[in-house]
C-alpha cells in the first residue's frame, strides 16, 4: 500500500509528500486493529476472510487517493468508523442466533429504512437512495440488505421443509402451500416496489438475486431458480418499456458508441471501454493513465480506473480476490452447524459476490450498466460500513462452525 501511495505521488506530483504517507499507515493501523480483535476474539474464523478484505480495502483507498485526494481522506474516516462496527459486532454478535429471534423486527427496519428515502430521500444522478444528515449522506439499502438477509435466513431456516414439499401445481409446476410464502413475497415486492420508485435498477437485481439465492440453498428445488429467472425477465422487460431510463441503458448498453449519444447518455459507459482497453496487459502505470475522463469513476467505475492503471494483470487479480472471498464464504456456509448460520453465511456472501458481478459486468458492458458499488473498493462510506459488518457476520458464523467441529471431534476421540 505504500508503494501504491508513493507511485501515485511521483506520478502526479514528480515528488513524494511525506505529510501524505499518514494515509497508509492510517490504514495498517486500522487493519492491524481488526487483526488484533479476530485473534483474540475469534481465534478459530476463517484466516483469509479478512486478509482479503484488507487487501481490496487498500486497494480502494490508494486508487480513491490517485484520483481525488479529498475523496481519500472521506473514505479513512469512513474506514475507522466501520472498523468500530466492526469490533462492535465481533464483540456484541458472537452468539448470532440470537439474531434470528428478531427476524419480523429486522425486516421490519429493513423496509423502513428503504422507505424513508420516498419521503425524505436525495436524489443524485436520478436515483432517490440517499438520506441528508447535516453535511453528510447516507445510503439506508447499504444495511437494509443486511437486515433482509437475517430475516431471510432466520425464515427459511423455520420454513425450509414446508417450501420444500409441493402440495400444488400452477402451470405445472410443484409449489408449496401459499400461506409459507405470503410473507417473503410481500417482502420481496415492497423491496422491488421501492427500488424501482427510486430507479435504483441495480439494488433491485441485487435484492432479487438474494431472495433467489437463499430460496434454492433452503430448499434445493431447481423449479425456484426458473420461476425466479422468468419473473426477472418479465419484470426487466415490463421497466424497459415503462421507464425512460432503463430503455436509455439498454440502448447505451448494446451500441455505446453509437456517434448520437457517445457525449451524452453513453458517454460513461464509452469512456469505460476505452479505459480497459488502453490499459492493455500491463496497464498504463498508477497516475500515468486518464480514468478521470469517466464520471463518477471513484464510485460506480473505479474497476475501469483500475483495468487502465494495473492492466488485465491487475483487473483480473481483483477478480481472483473476489472469487476467493467468496470460495471461503461458502466454506463457512458448509462448516456452520446450524441451519440459520448456514442460510446467513449464503446470503451474506451472495451479497459480495452478487454485487461484484453486477459493477464488473456493468463497466465492462457485459451487461446493462447500473449504478452501485464494487465492495470495498468503490468511494462510498454507507457501502464500507455494510461490508465490515457483513464481513463481521461471516468470520463469527466461522468461528462457531470450527469451534463446533473442534468439539464433536474431541467428543468422538474421548469415546
Amino acid at each position: 500500500m505504500f508503494v501504491g501511495f508513493i507511485s501515485a505521488q511521483l506520478a502526479r506530483d514528480g515528488h513524494i509528500n511525506p505529510g501524505a504517507l499518514v494515509y497508509p499507515a492510517a490504514v495498517a493501523a486500522v487493519l492491524l486493529v481488526l487483526h488484533l480483535a479476530v485473534r483474540f476474539l475469534l481465534p478459530r474464523a476463517d484466516p483469509l476472510l479478512l486478509p482479503i478484505a484488507a487487501g481490496l480495502t487498500c486497494l480502494g483507498v490508494v486508487m480513491i487517493y490517485r484520483l481525488d485526494s479529498s475523496l481519500a481522506f472521506d473514505q479513512l474516516l469512513w474506514l475507522a468508523v466501520a472498523a468500530a462496527a466492526f469490533v462492535l459486532v465481533v464483540v456484541f454478535l458472537r452468539n448470532y442466533e440470537v439474531l434470528s429471534r428478531y427476524k419480523y423486527t429486522l425486516g421490519l427496519i429493513a423496509l423502513v429504512l428503504l422507505a424513508s428515502t420516498m419521503i425524505v430521500g436525495k436524489e443524485v444522478n436520478g436515483a432517490r437512495l440517499w438520506l441528508q444528515i447535516g453535511p453528510m449522506s447516507f445510503q439506508p439499502s447499504e444495511i437494509a440488505k443486511i437486515l433482509i438477509v437475517v430475516f431471510l435466513a432466520a425464515f427459511f431456516a423455520e420454513k425450509h421443509e414446508l417450501l420444500s414439499i409441493s402440495t400444488h401445481k400452477v402451470f405445472g409446476v410443484p409449489v408449496p402451500e401459499l400461506k409459507y410464502f405470503v410473507p417473503l413475497l410481500l417482502m420481496w415486492g415492497f423491496s422491488v416496489l421501492l427500488m424501482i420508485y427510486q430507479k435504483d435498477l441495480g439494488s433491485s437485481l441485487l435484492f432479487f438475486g438474494i431472495f433467489v439465492s437463499m430460496l434454492y440453498v433452503s430448499t434445493a428445488r431447481k423449479s425456484y431458480v426458473l420461476v425466479g429467472a422468468a419473473l426477472f425477465i418479465l419484470g426487466a422487460y415490463l421497466c424497459y418499456l415503462a421507464f425512460a431510463h432503463v430503455e436509455v441503458r439498454v440502448v447505451t448498453w448494446l451500441n455505446p458508441f453509437n456517434p448520437r449519444t457517445i457525449e451524452r447518455s453513453s458517454y460513461q459507459i464509452s469512456q469505460s471501454l476505452f479505459a480497459l482497453s488502453s490499459g492493455g496487459l500491463s496497464g498504463t502505470g498508477l497516475g500515468l493513465g486518464h480514468p478521470t475522463f469517466i464520471p463518477s469513476v471513484a464510485t460506480d467505475f473505479i474497476f475501469s480506473a483500475i483495468g487502465e492503471e494495473l492492466g488485465l494483470i491487475g483487473a483480473v487479480s481483483v477478480v481472483l480476490m473476489y472469487v476467493l472471498f467468496v470460495a471461503r464464504g461458502i466454506r463457512v456456509a458448509l462448516r456452520a452447524p446450524e441451519d440459520f448460520g448456514k442460510l446467513l453465511s449464503v446470503g451474506l456472501i451472495s451479497i459480495i459476490a452478487l454485487q461484484s458481478f453486477i459493477i464488473m459486468g456493468g463497466v465492462t458492458r457485459l451487461i446493462p450498466l447500473t449504478g452501485i458499488t464494487m465492495p470495498f473498493i468503490s468511494y462510498g462510506g454507507s457501502s464500507l460500513l455494510a461490508n465490515f459488518i457483513l464481513l463481521g457476520l461471516l468470520l463469527i458464523v466461522s468461528h462457531r462452525g470450527a469451534t463446533t467441529n473442534v468439539a464433536s471431534i474431541r467428543e468422538v476421540a474421548r469415546r
